[in-house]
């Protein structure tokens, strides 16, 4: 091979390389998906940003699921603690994401034994910083009636980023 075609391979090798770096080190997300063998939806776990949730498929679950996206470090959640989170809700039966704190900008904060149970069944245990999934059955969301957008015996997909909890 000649110089000049060693150069040329060493010039594409190396802005490669470059270009490898800088995707992977600056402008690169740190994007994890998680999804459950039992056929939970995929959530993105990057911190600090609205999640990603990808619809699901199949069957509903009929039990509580809880999966913890991100385990967090900070204070503990207990059944009567009063929490900062924000979160984003979608309905199994369409994948459609119903409402979500992040659009507006603003976590919500709430005694923990004043919403549905699933949320006071599923976020015990969780902490400061972390991100849990719940997949919650009708029984332990709005039931038979359902509640505003949420049609009867709907199973919930919540999303949850703890912020603050006292």
């Amino acid at each position: 091979m000649s110089k000049k075609t060693l150069l040329k391979i060493f010039a594409v090798l190396a802005v490669a390389a470059i270009a490898f770096a800088t995707v992977t080190s600056f402008g690169g997300k740190d994007t994890v998906s998680t999804e459950s063998a039992a056929g939970l939806p995929a959530v993105t776990a990057n911190a600090g940003e609205a999640p990603t949730i990808t619809p699901p498929t199949g069957a509903a679950p009929t039990t509580l699921q809880s999966k913890d996206i991100i385990v967090g470090t900070g204070t503990e959640v207990k059944a009567t603690s009063t929490l900062t989170v924000h979160y984003t809700l979608m309905t199994w039966s369409n994948g459609a994401l119903v409402e979500s704190s992040w659009s507006g900008g603003q976590p919500a904060t709430f005694p923990l034994s004043g919403v549905i149970a699933g949320w006071q069944q599923g976020l015990p245990g969780a902490k400061v910083g972390g991100r849990r999934l719940l997949v919650i059955p009708a029984d332990l969301g709005y039931g038979p009636n359902g509640s505003g957008p949420i049609g009867p015996n709907e199973t919930l997909i919540f999303v949850v980023d703890i912020i603050a909890v006292s």
